[in-house]
């Protein structure tokens, strides 16, 4: 296809902004949505880098596709930015793995479309952490070891991190950033993906999803493409007894 010079700048001046800035407001939207060349060059520069470009009702936003796109966010900078120090490779297992868990306890299918629920409380997503590990440990040592080959994800670090946590003072209205803690590290988490715009706070401990989260969801967690299964990994055990649900 040929563009007009006019169109190139124009949608170069775009990419240059949403890779400074990682979101274009409404009115790039409606040039996304409305100009056919516009789109085009803007998803051409975005695969060159290894992104995709993530279209809302207001928004668009530069989301990595792999671990070799240049605006990957790599395990170091979450672990200087939000984990206690000393924080291992293990810490960002368990932080990618409640982060999964929260993601798929909002929709009831696996590769639902849509959201089946409208928040989470904070103790609840704990306590959703604490069936997945539990139904992780029904594998023995064999099992797991073949599980992360598959997937990738270190299972018996996960599983260790999480029983080492303290949940004695889950009970607690206020945690110390520096307590180890079930509700602190998830309290870490949801910083995160509240930074990322994932999630956002809602009052009384509860989160939602935002639109930037459910497309990200829709678009990669629920292609097999891309997932690899995790969530069918995960939430496998009850899709297989209960038809699905979850």
């Amino acid at each position: 296809m040929n563009y007009s010079e006019q169109k190139v700048i124009r949608s170069f001046q775009l990419y240059t902004q949403i890779a400074r800035e990682g979101v274009l407001d409404i009115e790039a939207v409606q040039l996304y949505k409305s100009d056919d060349e516009i789109r085009s060059l803007l998803d051409l520069y975005s695969r060159e880098v290894d992104c995709v470009i993530i279209l809302t009702s207001e928004r668009l936003f530069l989301v990595p596709r792999t671990k070799l796109s240049p605006f990957h966010v790599n395990n170091d900078w979450i672990k200087r930015h939000y984990l206690r120090s000393g924080a291992t490779n293990g810490d960002i297992y368990l932080l990618y793995f409640a982060t999964l868990v929260l993601f798929g306890s909002f929709y009831d299918t696996y590769q639902s479309q849509e959201p089946t629920r409208q928040f989470i409380r904070l103790d609840e997503w704990i306590h959703l952490i604490q069936e997945r590990i539990e139904q992780i440990k029904t594998n023995d040592e064999a099992q797991l070891k073949e599980l992360e080959k598959e997937f990738s994800y270190n299972w018996s670090i996960i599983i260790q991190k999480w029983d080492d946590m303290d949940d004695i003072k889950e009970t607690a209205k206020k945690q110390s950033g520096n307590t180890i803690s079930r509700l602190s590290f998830i309290d870490t988490v949801k910083r995160f993906l509240v930074d990322q715009e994932l999630v956002q706070e809602i009052g009384n401990d509860e989160i939602t999803l935002t639109e930037k989260a459910k497309t990200i969801i829709q678009r990669f967690f629920m292609e097999v493409e891309y997932n690899k299964g995790i969530f069918e990994f995960i939430y496998g055990f009850e899709r297989d007894e209960e038809n699905a649900s979850y």
